[in-house]
């Protein structure tokens, strides 16, 4: 039987911590979510300041990264270039800002981020999952 890493509660809070501390240097009102590898949810925190709607999408990226084990980024890119028909894909999350946290080869997790420019919601989420050392 195989093994695998998963995501601990302590591990959530570590990577919540090390999101907020970029997103708070830069100024940035955000949602913060991460996901198991199922997609589900473990953490969620909205930013004083963050748009409501923002607890909406950052939840669909993390989970549109952990089930795709790809960044969110990779769907919106396939979309812009032409094949809108994965805009009917069973995902809600096909921006930028889904960042799938790796360890050994295995997706354990994703971070979704939503709030201000996508590929600063994605820097926000890779500053979390850098928090793991993973």
């Amino acid at each position: 039987m195989k093994t695998k890493a998963f995501l601990t509660n302590d591990d959530a809070r570590r990577i919540a911590a090390a999101a907020e501390a970029e997103a708070q240097q830069h100024g940035w009102a955000v949602t913060i979510a991460i996901a198991d590898d199922g997609g589900h949810l473990l953490w969620l925190q909205r930013l004083d300041g963050a748009a409501p709607i923002s607890a909406q999408i950052a939840p669909a990226k993390a989970r549109t990264a952990a089930l795709g084990r790809r960044e969110s980024r990779i769907y919106e890119e396939m979309i812009n270039q032409g094949r809108v028909s994965f805009l009917s894909a069973p995902m809600e999350g096909l921006l930028e800002g889904g960042v799938p946290i790796m360890v050994d080869g295995q997706c354990i997790g994703a971070v979704g981020v939503s709030g201000v420019k996508s590929t600063e919601d994605a820097q926000i989420a890779r500053a979390g999952i850098a928090a793991l050392g993973a």
